[in-house]
């Protein structure tokens, strides 16, 4: 882990096959998972189906309790990424990570979000979490060109290029402050135009049941 993070602990995860590591960078700790042949790092957390609840993992400062609801008024569409209707009625605001799979798995559910519902305008906030190395420079990038391919190609595991010394820099910072602000701590994080914060992967028809 030399040059990502220091790790300070290491367990059998929940899931077999899984180490669970408490990571700390820049005095923030948070939880990732390790498969057996060291060779895959995993963000995230882990949710028991049967169970219904989360049985590992932690939001990135554990010490900070995620919030359910914002003030809607503080809601901006700056320095994001559209998808779907730029001029639709409905407006859903999601936080994702470029380098986060459950954000790619939800960014796909987002795709099929925007084709049953044709008059929802999707605002990307570009939220790199500090337990993924590369995510900040991509995120930076993103937000710079406002461009839906570079975020996909990064879902996609592509590398992007190199962002300028300054560009997209602020943007993202401000989407970070926002962030730690309004408690939200883990992508992808899903913020309905009520204030509503639902984070978590979720399927494109239950996304659009909560639009109503």
């Amino acid at each position: 882990m030399k040059g990502l993070a220091t790790v300070k602990d290491v367990k059998p995860s929940a899931v077999r096959g899984l180490y669970e590591l408490t990571l700390e960078k820049d005095g923030t700790t948070g939880v990732a998972y390790l498969d057996y042949s060291k060779k895959h790092l995993i963000g995230g957390q882990i949710y028991d189906i049967a169970a219904r609840q989360l049985v590992s993992g932690a939001p990135a400062s554990p010490a900070k309790k995620p919030a359910e609801h914002l003030d809607p008024s503080t809601l901006t569409t700056d320095h994001s990424v559209i998808m779907g209707n730029p001029k639709g009625a409905k407006k859903l605001f999601v936080f994702t990570d470029p380098e986060c799979p459950y954000c790619s798995k939800m960014h796909e559910e987002l795709k099929k979000l925007v084709t049953i519902e044709p008059d929802l305008t999707i605002y990307i906030k570009l939220l790199p979490l500090k337990i993924h190395p590369h995510a900040y420079d991509k995120a930076r990038l993103i937000v710079a060109k406002r461009s839906l391919k570079l975020l996909e190609q990064s879902y996609a595991g592509k590398s992007l290029p190199t962002p300028g010394a300054h560009e997209g820099k602020a943007a993202v910072d401000e989407n970070i402050r926002y962030a730690e602000a309004a408690g939200i701590f883990a992508t992808p994080t899903l913020v309905f135009s009520d204030g509503r914060i639902k984070p978590g992967v979720m399927d494109a028809k239950s996304i659009k049941a909560l639009l109503q």
